[in-house]
Protein backbone atom coordinates (compact mmCIF):
# COMPACT_ATOMS: atom_id res chain seq x y z
CA UNK A 1 0.00 0.00 0.00
CA UNK A 2 1.48 3.36 -0.67
CA UNK A 3 1.41 5.80 2.02
CA UNK A 4 0.11 9.19 1.74
CA UNK A 5 2.79 11.24 1.06
CA UNK A 6 3.30 8.74 -1.90
CA UNK A 7 -0.33 9.50 -2.78
CA UNK A 8 0.23 13.39 -1.94
CA UNK A 9 3.49 13.28 -4.13
CA UNK A 10 1.59 11.56 -7.50
CA UNK A 11 -1.50 14.09 -7.01
CA UNK A 12 1.07 16.84 -6.87
CA UNK A 13 2.58 15.43 -10.56
CA UNK A 14 -0.77 15.13 -11.57
CA UNK A 15 -2.09 18.45 -10.51
CA UNK A 16 1.12 19.93 -12.56
CA UNK A 17 0.30 17.84 -15.48
CA UNK A 18 -3.09 19.04 -15.31
CA UNK A 19 -1.92 22.95 -15.74
CA UNK A 20 -2.40 24.76 -18.83
CA UNK A 21 0.92 25.98 -20.22
CA UNK A 22 1.56 29.85 -20.43
CA UNK A 23 1.05 31.48 -23.67
CA UNK A 24 3.75 31.27 -26.29
CA UNK A 25 5.53 28.68 -24.01
CA UNK A 26 6.38 24.92 -23.35
CA UNK A 27 8.10 24.62 -20.32
CA UNK A 28 6.45 27.19 -17.93
CA UNK A 29 2.67 26.34 -16.86
CA UNK A 30 0.20 28.88 -15.49
CA UNK A 31 -0.62 26.94 -11.64
CA UNK A 32 -3.23 27.81 -9.10
CA UNK A 33 -1.43 28.90 -5.78
CA UNK A 34 -3.71 27.85 -3.41
CA UNK A 35 -4.12 24.23 -4.43
CA UNK A 36 -0.58 23.82 -4.85
CA UNK A 37 -0.08 25.67 -1.45
CA UNK A 38 -2.95 23.04 0.09
CA UNK A 39 -1.15 19.98 -1.48
CA UNK A 40 2.35 21.08 0.17
CA UNK A 41 0.96 22.39 3.56
CA UNK A 42 -0.66 18.17 3.88
CA UNK A 43 2.89 16.98 2.53
CA UNK A 44 4.36 19.29 5.24
CA UNK A 45 2.38 17.54 7.96
CA UNK A 46 2.58 14.05 7.09
CA UNK A 47 6.18 14.03 6.61
CA UNK A 48 6.95 13.48 10.43
CA UNK A 49 4.48 11.00 10.52
CA UNK A 50 6.11 8.89 8.06
CA UNK A 51 9.56 9.94 9.12
CA UNK A 52 8.38 8.21 12.84
CA UNK A 53 6.62 4.91 10.93
CA UNK A 54 10.34 4.05 8.96
CA UNK A 55 12.22 4.75 12.71
CA UNK A 56 9.27 2.31 14.58
CA UNK A 57 10.94 0.10 11.75
CA UNK A 58 14.19 0.64 12.37
CA UNK A 59 13.31 0.14 16.19
CA UNK A 60 12.00 -3.42 15.55
CA UNK A 61 15.85 -4.56 14.91
CA UNK A 62 15.67 -4.95 18.31
CA UNK A 63 12.93 -6.94 18.55
CA UNK A 64 14.12 -9.51 16.09
CA UNK A 65 17.70 -9.56 17.46
CA UNK A 66 15.77 -10.19 21.21
CA UNK A 67 13.62 -13.08 19.57
CA UNK A 68 16.96 -14.70 17.91
CA UNK A 69 18.94 -14.26 21.23
CA UNK A 70 15.83 -15.96 23.44
CA UNK A 71 15.60 -18.52 20.92
CA UNK A 72 19.48 -19.40 20.99
CA UNK A 73 19.38 -19.07 25.08
CA UNK A 74 16.85 -21.61 24.69
CA UNK A 75 17.96 -24.11 22.57
CA UNK A 76 21.47 -23.96 24.68
CA UNK A 77 19.81 -24.51 27.86
CA UNK A 78 18.31 -27.28 26.56
CA UNK A 79 20.98 -29.00 25.34
CA UNK A 80 22.76 -28.59 28.79
CA UNK A 81 19.52 -30.21 30.02
CA UNK A 82 19.48 -33.12 28.47
CA UNK A 83 23.81 -33.18 28.89
CA UNK A 84 23.13 -33.58 32.64
CA UNK A 85 20.68 -36.20 31.96
CA UNK A 86 22.43 -37.87 30.25
CA UNK A 87 25.56 -37.52 32.66
CA UNK A 88 23.54 -38.86 34.88
CA UNK A 89 23.81 -41.91 33.52
CA UNK A 90 26.83 -44.11 34.63
CA UNK A 91 27.14 -46.10 32.12
CA UNK A 92 26.67 -44.22 29.19
CA UNK A 93 28.84 -41.30 30.34
CA UNK A 94 31.79 -41.77 27.35
CA UNK A 95 28.53 -41.38 24.98
CA UNK A 96 26.57 -39.09 27.15
CA UNK A 97 29.68 -36.63 26.50
CA UNK A 98 30.04 -37.17 22.97
CA UNK A 99 26.07 -36.00 22.33
CA UNK A 100 26.30 -33.71 24.55
CA UNK A 101 29.13 -31.82 23.76
CA UNK A 102 27.55 -32.88 19.47
CA UNK A 103 24.39 -31.16 20.77
CA UNK A 104 25.52 -27.83 22.05
CA UNK A 105 27.75 -27.33 19.01
CA UNK A 106 24.97 -27.67 16.82
CA UNK A 107 23.06 -25.59 19.02
CA UNK A 108 25.54 -22.77 18.94
CA UNK A 109 26.05 -22.97 15.14
CA UNK A 110 22.36 -22.87 14.71
CA UNK A 111 21.47 -20.21 17.15
CA UNK A 112 24.71 -17.91 15.65
CA UNK A 113 22.95 -18.73 12.03
CA UNK A 114 19.87 -17.65 13.56
CA UNK A 115 21.54 -14.04 15.42
CA UNK A 116 23.50 -13.60 11.73
CA UNK A 117 19.89 -13.64 9.83
CA UNK A 118 18.24 -11.65 12.18
CA UNK A 119 20.89 -9.01 12.20
CA UNK A 120 20.76 -8.53 8.14
CA UNK A 121 17.66 -8.95 8.04
CA UNK A 122 17.18 -6.02 10.67
CA UNK A 123 20.14 -4.14 8.78
CA UNK A 124 18.23 -4.60 5.38
CA UNK A 125 15.00 -2.84 7.01
CA UNK A 126 16.69 0.03 8.41
CA UNK A 127 19.09 0.66 5.07
CA UNK A 128 15.54 0.54 3.14
CA UNK A 129 13.65 2.63 5.20
CA UNK A 130 16.55 5.38 5.36
CA UNK A 131 16.73 5.61 1.39
CA UNK A 132 13.15 5.36 1.02
CA UNK A 133 12.99 8.31 3.63
CA UNK A 134 15.76 9.98 2.16
CA UNK A 135 14.07 9.64 -1.73
CA UNK A 136 10.53 10.96 -0.43
CA UNK A 137 12.49 13.80 1.15
CA UNK A 138 14.36 14.72 -2.02
CA UNK A 139 11.84 14.29 -4.27
CA UNK A 140 9.99 16.83 -1.58
CA UNK A 141 12.48 18.98 -1.96
CA UNK A 142 12.39 19.44 -6.02
CA UNK A 143 9.39 20.17 -5.47
CA UNK A 144 10.20 23.09 -3.35
CA UNK A 145 12.90 24.36 -5.13
CA UNK A 146 10.78 24.35 -8.62
CA UNK A 147 8.06 26.00 -6.76
CA UNK A 148 10.42 28.59 -5.65
CA UNK A 149 11.90 29.42 -8.92
CA UNK A 150 8.75 29.60 -10.84
CA UNK A 151 7.85 31.99 -7.82
CA UNK A 152 10.71 33.74 -8.40
CA UNK A 153 9.93 34.39 -12.19
CA UNK A 154 6.72 35.39 -11.68
CA UNK A 155 7.92 38.15 -9.08
CA UNK A 156 10.67 39.52 -11.40
CA UNK A 157 8.33 39.75 -14.00
CA UNK A 158 5.96 41.82 -12.28
CA UNK A 159 8.80 43.92 -11.30
CA UNK A 160 10.14 44.90 -14.46
CA UNK A 161 6.49 45.42 -15.92
CA UNK A 162 6.12 47.77 -12.76
CA UNK A 163 9.07 49.40 -13.26
CA UNK A 164 8.41 49.80 -17.09
CA UNK A 165 5.90 51.29 -16.23
CA UNK A 166 6.77 53.36 -14.17
CA UNK A 167 9.51 54.98 -16.86
CA UNK A 168 6.86 55.38 -19.12
CA UNK A 169 5.06 58.04 -16.49
CA UNK A 170 8.24 59.51 -15.77
CA UNK A 171 8.94 59.99 -19.64
CA UNK A 172 5.62 61.65 -20.51
CA UNK A 173 5.57 63.72 -17.64
CA UNK A 174 9.35 65.24 -18.74
CA UNK A 175 8.03 65.66 -21.98
CA UNK A 176 5.02 67.88 -20.67
CA UNK A 177 7.22 69.61 -18.29
CA UNK A 178 8.16 72.46 -20.89
CA UNK A 179 3.98 72.75 -21.45
CA UNK A 180 2.99 72.66 -17.59
CA UNK A 181 5.75 75.27 -16.99
CA UNK A 182 4.15 77.43 -19.66
CA UNK A 183 0.43 76.80 -18.21
CA UNK A 184 1.99 77.83 -14.89
CA UNK A 185 3.13 81.45 -15.74
CA UNK A 186 0.53 81.90 -17.67
CA UNK A 187 -1.86 81.15 -14.92
CA UNK A 188 0.20 83.55 -12.66
CA UNK A 189 0.19 85.89 -15.10
CA UNK A 190 -4.14 86.08 -15.23
CA UNK A 191 -4.24 86.19 -11.14
CA UNK A 192 -1.75 89.18 -11.36
CA UNK A 193 -4.07 90.91 -13.82
CA UNK A 194 -7.18 90.39 -11.59
CA UNK A 195 -5.56 91.26 -9.08
CA UNK A 196 -5.03 94.26 -10.11
CA UNK A 197 -8.49 95.04 -12.06
CA UNK A 198 -9.93 94.73 -8.60
CA UNK A 199 -7.66 97.30 -7.45
CA UNK A 200 -8.34 99.95 -10.09
CA UNK A 201 -11.88 99.23 -8.77
CA UNK A 202 -11.21 99.53 -5.28
CA UNK A 203 -10.02 103.15 -5.74
CA UNK A 204 -12.57 104.74 -8.11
Amino acid sequence: MNSRIEQIIEEIEEFVESCRYQPLSTTKIVVNKEELEELLRELRLKTPDEIKRYQKIISNKDAILADAQAKADSMIAEAKAQTQEMVSQHEVMQQAYAQANETINAANRQAQSILDSATQDANNIRLSAIAYTDEMLANLSDIMSNTLNDAGEKYNTFINSLQSCYDVVKKNRNELAPQTAQVAAMTSTSELAEDDSMTDEDEE
